[in-house]
C-alpha cells in the first residue's frame, strides 16, 4: 500500500510502499477513507535533529493523527464493532484502565508518556496511508451518515477547540467578548463554536486580511488585525474592559502581549497553539481571578458532542482535498500558509 512518511529529519514528507499492516489481538484494521494535515505535524517536522531526538518518535513514520476509515479487519478477541462500519479516530490514546481513561479523558491519562502510548502519526504510523492499525475498538467513534472528507477534521481541528472552549464556559456568558487570536484551521471552528455554544461578541484576530475575511464568513462579529493597535480597535468595537476569554491559537511571545493587553479580572488566557511562552503569574503578576489554562485536544465524550453539532449543521469544516501523492504538497501548503481551513488527503 502506499503511505506519507517522514523518512528524514528536516526533509519533506514522502509517499512510499510499504506492506498493509495484520491487526494483532483486539486490534481493528482501518481502511483509510481521509486523513486531516494538521499544523503539529508541520511543527515535528521543524525540529531540528537534537529536538527531534527529545521525542523519540521512530522513523520512518506515516503521518497523520486525523482519521476516518471503514473497519476492514478484526484482530482475534476485538469486539463491540462490526467489519464495514464507519467509523473515526480518536487521537489522544491513553492507557484505556486509569481514572481519567475511565472517564474518557485519555487526552489527560497521567500514564501515556511512560508507557510509551502515543497518538496515529505522533509516535506511531498515522492514517496518511490506504491502511492503518488502531489498538483498540475504545478509539473507535460511530461516524453514520457523516461524510469522511468533511468530518475528519473535526477529530482535532473540531475537538480541540470545543475543549478549550468548554473549560470557560462560565465565564462566556451573554454580553461578554471572546478573542480568537489565528483563524486557520482551528481558530475558524473556534469562532462557529463560540457563536453556536456562548451568547459573547465573537471577535478574531489575524495577521492575514484575507483570514479576517473568512472569520467573519464563518461568524465572527468583529475581525481585526492582529497587531499593537488590536487592542484599541477593540475597544472602539465593544467598549472599554476586558475581555471575557482569548483562545490563542498561535501561541508566540507577540500574540501573549496582545493577549495579556485584552485581559483583566476573571479573563481567560487559552493558550491553544504549540508554541512555548514566558510570563509572570501570580497574585501580583497577573489580573484578580484571571486564569492561564493549556488545553490538550480533547475527550472522547467530546469528540461524540463535536460529532452531533456537524450532524445538526452547527459546525462545518472548511476543506481542500488533496490525493495520497499530493500529500506533500498540502504540508507545503499548510506549512507556507496557503490554506484556507485544513487540509484532507484521501487515500
Amino acid at each position: 500500500m502506499k503511505a506519507l512518511q517522514y523518512v528524514s529529519v528536516g526533509q519533506p514528507p514522502e509517499v512510499r510502499d510499504v506492506p498493509i499492516p495484520a491487526p494483532g489481538p483486539g486490534e481493528v484494521l482501518l481502511r483509510v477513507t481521509a486523513a486531516g494535515a494538521c499544523h503539529s505535524d508541520s511543527f515535528v517536522m521543524g525540529l531540528t535533529e537534537d529536538q527531534y531526538s527529545a521525542f523519540g518518535y521512530p522513523l520512518p513514520m506515516t503521518l497523520g493523527h486525523e482519521a476516518v476509515g471503514v473497519v476492514e479487519e478484526l484482530g482475534s478477541g476485538a469486539s463491540g464493532i462490526s467489519v464495514g462500519d464507519p467509523v473515526a479516530v480518536y487521537g489522544p490514546q491513553g492507557c484505556g484502565r486509569c481514572h481519567s481513561c475511565a472517564r474518557g479523558v485519555e487526552n489527560y491519562c497521567p500514564h501515556a508518556a511512560d508507557l510509551q502510548i502515543y497518538p496515529p502519526g505522533l509516535g506511531k504510523d498515522g492514517a496518511m496511508a490506504e491502511y492503518m492499525i488502531v489498538e483498540d475498538p475504545r478509539l473507535l467513534i460511530p461516524l453514520g451518515e457523516l461524510d469522511p472528507v468533511a468530518t475528519v477534521a473535526l477529530t482535532d481541528a473540531g475537538l480541540t477547540p470545543y475543549h478549550a472552549i468548554k473549560g470557560s464556559l462560565d465565564v462566556l456568558i451573554p454580553g461578554s467578548v471572546a478573542v480568537v487570536i489565528g483563524v486557520g484551521g482551528l481558530g475558524h471552528m473556534a469562532v462557529q463554536l463560540l457563536r453556536t455554544l456562548t451568547g459573547a461578541t465573537v471577535i478574531a484576530l489575524d495577521i492575514s486580511q484575507t483570514k479576517l475575511d473568512f472569520a467573519r464568513e464563518v461568524g465572527a462579529h468583529h475581525a481585526f488585525l492582529s497587531d499593537d493597535q488590536a487592542g484599541a480597535r477593540i475597544t472602539a468595537a465593544v467598549g472599554p474592559g476586558p475581555v471575557a476569554a482569548v483562545f490563542d491559537f498561535v501561541t508566540n511571545e507577540p500574540v501573549l502581549k496582545i493577549a495579556r493587553s485584552l485581559s483583566g479580572p476573571l479573563t481567560d488566557l487559552v493558550l491553544v497553539g504549540a508554541g512555548s511562552v514566558e510570563t509572570t503569574v501570580g497574585l501580583l503578576g497577573q489580573p484578580f481571578g484571571s486564569r492561564f489554562r493549556a488545553p490538550y485536544w480533547g475527550s472522547r465524550p467530546e469528540l461524540m458532542e463535536v460529532f452531533e453539532l456537524a450532524r445538526t449543521d452547527q459546525l462545518r469544516v472548511e476543506t481542500e482535498s488533496f490525493s495520497l501523492d499530493q500529500g506533500p504538497e498540502a504540508y507545503r501548503k499548510l506549512h507556507d500558509g496557503e490554506l484556507r481551513g485544513r487540509a484532507v488527503v484521501i487515500p
